[in-house]
């Protein structure tokens, strides 16, 4: 399928189906020597399986396996292959769906291009989120050669429904909401969250949510003029995931409704370097990096299938009825999708990085390579739960 790759020199492709043997990606341009295991991978992958309180019952057990690419617990410089089979697979559950297509769901407009009869329609089949797997797994090579310029990645949750964060967050905190089961940066917010979750596993609906992502240490000048500007590539990379409905990153929409004299930030020196006051530009400037934390935010709409009753037409009859849908859905997709946000960013930030020299083409040195893995241990322990840090 046309568009299922992403990236000039940090090159992701994904394969797969929700209910076909496995999901998988292929990552080419990975320079030879970095340290990659398994568990790198699995690291990653944990933030965003499924089968957790909160989230689908779907109990896929998500363990990566790498095909190829690495020999001795080092990357060769060749394509990478990764692959996840899927264990827990029920495509009964989608018999109704396969003559009637759920609202807000992207089954009627696959079945327009692709045909009926061409359609997959066990558990979405491509457009299933299931496809995000494949971007996660890769995203932990990308985060891993970020590491060289130590930068680091991280999101959570700032709104869901009605509610939203309303007092400032470390990075700390934000590092810490992976072990949320919502991705919640602070134990106020996350009772709350929890509240709405279960009220809508209640109702058989569904909530949607703004996923927040912050990038600490990011090089300065990535991004190309005109087209290839950070924050088109960033915009293109994070409206690709499924149920995204809406980017912006600095003041983003707010910058609409302000005067030239309130949204323009001051430039100042600050330790010997030359910054910008506010960060108004959420670390991004011209299209191009700045060396602020960069700022992006992200709209998940509420999960289209839910049990509550809703109009569509019967393809065999084209007649109007209605869809209950039974199944495992996440009743709000945005907890899961900060994962996938991450995976993201840090995929076009990987590409950007080597485009501009930050991070070698053809391989590391042997201080590189261990810089990579003091660094990535580093991260690991930093999104350990701290006490009281919620």
């Amino acid at each position: 399928m046309p568009g299922s790759s992403l990236g000039e020199l940090f090159r992701v492709t994904t394969f797969g189906e929700s209910h076909g043997p496995a999901v998988g990606v292929v990552v080419e341009g990975v320079p030879a020597g970095l340290y990659l295991s398994k568990e790198d991978i699995q690291f990653e992958l944990s933030f965003r399986r499924p089968g957790r309180q909160y989230v689908t019952g779907r109990r896929e057990k998500d363990e990566p396996e790498i095909l190829s690419g690495v020999y001795n617990g080092r990357t060769t410089g060749t394509p990478i292959a990764i692959i996840v089979k899927n264990t827990d697979v029920i495509s009964s559950l989608y018999e109704e769906v396969r003559h009637k297509p759920r609202p807000g769901h992207a089954d009627l407009p696959y079945i327009m291009k692709y045909g009926y009869e061409n359609w997959d329609y066990r558990g979405g089949g491509r457009a299933s989120a299931r496809e995000t797997v494949s971007r996660v797994a890769a995203s932990a090579i990308a985060k891993k050669l970020l590491m060289l310029s130590d930068t680091i990645i991280a999101g959570h949750l700032k709104s869901l429904g009605p509610v939203e964060l309303s007092e400032g967050v470390t990075f700390e905190d934000i590092l810490c909401s992976k072990y949320s089961p919502v991705r919640a940066s602070k134990k106020s917010l996350e009772e709350k969250f929890e509240e709405l979750i279960k009220q809508a596993t209640v109702e058989g609906d569904s909530w949607g949510g703004i996923a927040e992502i912050v990038v600490k240490n990011t090089p300065i000048g990535l991004g190309e003029p005109v087209f290839d500007k950070l924050k088109a590539d960033l915009a293109k990379a994070i409206l690709s995931i499924p149920a995204v409905m809406g980017f912006e990153y600095g003041l983003g929409f707010r910058a609409g409704k302000m005067k030239g004299s309130e949204a323009n930030d001051e430039i100042i020196v600050k330790d010997g370097k030359l910054r910008w006051k506010n960060n108004y530009s959420g670390g991004i400037l011209g299209g191009l990096s700045n060396g602020e934390d960069i700022v992006l935010r992200c709209a998940f709409k509420p999960t289209s299938s839910i049990r509550k009753p809703q109009k569509t037409v019967d393809l065999r009859t084209y007649e109007e009825t209605t869809i209950s849908v039974i199944g495992r859905h996440d009743p709000a997709v945005a907890i899961r999708g900060v994962a996938v946000a991450e995976a993201m960013v840090a995929i076009v930030l990987a590409d950007h990085a080597m485009r501009a020299n930050y991070i070698p083409t053809v391989k590391l040195s042997e201080d590189q390579s261990r810089l990579i893995e003091e660094r990535w241990k580093r991260y690991v322990e930093s999104c350990r739960p701290m006490q009281g840090s919620q």
